[in-house]
């Protein structure tokens, strides 16, 4: 079977990676049948041939996780879209901490309309005299 996967590259504790076709039977610093692009998860930076990744899959190559995620997630020219708000994890203290701020923004909504429906009955009363 024919995977899309990584290639790990770099020296220690400083990984990049390859995105390459390669048989799987074969170890995962074999020789590739074709190179795709390259990924570096420290700088998120990315270069992926998307259109010879997706005939690849066509043909029945199977991408892992890691590479489907990164298909998913690039541009038309091969670039990562990295988007911190979607991957970002907050701690339960932190996601207490933006419920709480969001209710306290949506009660002053409610008080400011409020307080508006209130002036225009004023004025309404007003005219009305």
């Amino acid at each position: 079977m024919v995977k899309i996967r990584l290639k790990r590259l770099g020296y220690k504790k400083n990984p990049t990676y390859r995105i390459v076709v390669i048989d799987g039977r074969c170890k995962r610093e074999g020789a590739p049948i074709e190179e795709l692009g390259h990924y570096n998860p420290k700088t998120k930076e990315m270069k992926l041939n998307l259109a010879s990744a997706q005939e690849w899959v066509k043909k029945g190559a199977q991408p892992t996780a890691t590479v489907t995620y990164l298909m998913k997630n690039c541009d038309e020219e091969g670039k990562l879209i990295y988007n911190k708000k979607e991957t970002v994890k907050l701690s339960k203290k932190a996601q207490a901490k933006l419920e709480a701020q969001k209710e306290a923004e949506a009660q002053a909504a409610a008080a400011a309309e409020a307080a508006a429906a209130d002036e225009a009955q004023v004025e309404a009363s007003e005219a009305n005299e």
